[in-house]
């Protein structure tokens, strides 16, 4: 039984860096695909982002909807002068949300008419396994 416990053990803490490995490269993607969906956000082009979004988010808003309120957060704010990645968290659970793989990202933005923001990009895996956007605040 000692042995049993034992081989446990190894095979846990040897499998332990292969998961870090692949949470590593879940959030290399997650943010990847933020810094794309970002790029029509910046634009002013909230119909190209939307088109870009997670299922579950287009499911949730309609595109005319998302449109309007994206234009509604981000004109006043005038134009994207810098953003720096802050943090992104790795979360199978988000309140609200059903279960699956979510990457929280933080950026610290200045924008023309704001000097300091917290952008929050959240980024879920899709069933092909793609990294889609699924929700975008600004604070």
């Amino acid at each position: 039984m000692k042995q049993l416990a034992s081989l446990f053990v190894l095979a846990a803490a040897l499998a332990a860096p292969q998961a870090h490995g692949q949470r590593q490269d879940a959030v290399r993607g997650a943010v990847d695909a933020a810094n794309r969906w970002l790029v029509p956000a910046d634009a002013g082009d909230a119909a190209a982002t939307w088109d870009q979004a997670a299922a579950a988010f287009q499911a949730g808003v309609s595109r005319a909807d998302w449109t309007g309120a994206l234009k509604r957060v981000r004109q006043p704010l005038g134009a994207v002068t810098s953003r720096k990645l802050v943090s992104s968290e790795f979360k199978r659970s988000l309140p609200g949300a059903p279960d699956g793989e979510y990457v929280v990202i933080q950026y610290d933005t200045q924008f023309a008419h704001k000097a300091h923001a917290v952008e929050t990009v959240v980024p879920m895996r899709e069933r092909d396994g793609s990294w889609k956007v699924s929700g975008y605040f600004v604070k």
